[in-house]
C-alpha cells in the first residue's frame, strides 16, 4: 500500500468517516495562549489533529498559512 488513494481509502474505512480537516491558522485568530510560544501555527495545528484524529480520515494543512509563518 504504497499510494495516496490506497492509503486514502484504508482510512475511510478505519474511521468510518470521509472528513477531511483544513488547517489554516491566522495569526490574529490564534488563542491567546498559543501566540507568544515558539511555533504558535504548529502548535494549532497539532491541538487540532489531536483533538479530531479519531473521527477523520485525512488533514489538509493550508501549506501557504505555514511557509509564511
Amino acid at each position: 500500500m504504497d499510494n495516496f488513494h490506497d492509503r486514502l481509502r484504508l482510512s475511510w474505512q478505519q474511521h468510518n468517516s470521509l472528513l477531511c480537516v483544513g488547517i489554516d491558522p491566522v495569526s490574529d485568530r490564534l488563542p491567546r495562549h498559543l501566540r507568544d510560544c515558539g511555533k504558535p501555527f504548529f502548535e494549532f495545528g497539532k491541538a487540532i489533529a489531536d483533538a479530531t484524529a479519531p473521527f477523520v480520515c485525512a488533514f489538509k494543512p493550508q501549506a501557504a498559512h505555514f511557509a509564511a509563518a
